[in-house]
């Protein structure tokens, strides 16, 4: 699995021209799931997102979650994160989780993250989407799980 966040002062993601999520001030995060991802590593992940110190506190240093802040979470799939880029000037998918599955896997992560915490958007699985954003600071990380 590899997540990457974006800290952002708004978010928003629209699929065909019709908004589908935005949020305020907090974390735009691209989900790109593996073959040997399962629901024990999106937990773990979550856990990981939801603790992960990105937000300023009074002193300027990033020692405060998203949990801390209260802010908002959009979760937008994107299959290239899992793409094999080492070899040539074409990536490879193989690794790569089956669409059919990772859609399953993505739908599981999402409740489980808004089981979790709260505000939480999701664009469309699969879908051709437009992504527009506001990168605070910029501050962008890639989450190993």
């Amino acid at each position: 699995m590899k997540i990457l966040i974006q800290r952002v002062a708004k978010a928003s993601v629209a699929v065909r021209g019709q908004l589908v999520g935005k949020i305020s001030r907090g974390l735009l995060v691209f989900i790109g799931l593996e073959k040997t991802d399962s629901i024990g590593t999106s937990i773990r992940a979550i856990e990981k997102l939801l603790a992960y110190r990105v937000f300023a506190d009074k002193d300027g240093k990033m020692n405060r979650s998203i949990t801390d802040i209260g802010g908002g979470i959009l979760l937008v799939s994107q299959f290239t994160l899992a793409a094999d880029t080492k070899n040539g000037s074409r990536a490879s998918f193989s690794s790569a989780m089956p669409p059919e599955l990772a859609e399953v896997l993505y739908c599981e992560f999402l409740e489980e993250l808004k089981s979790r915490h709260m505000p939480v958007e999701a664009g469309q699985f699969g879908a051709d989407m437009e992504v527009s954003l506001v990168n605070d600071g910029p501050v962008t990380f890639m989450l190993d799980s």
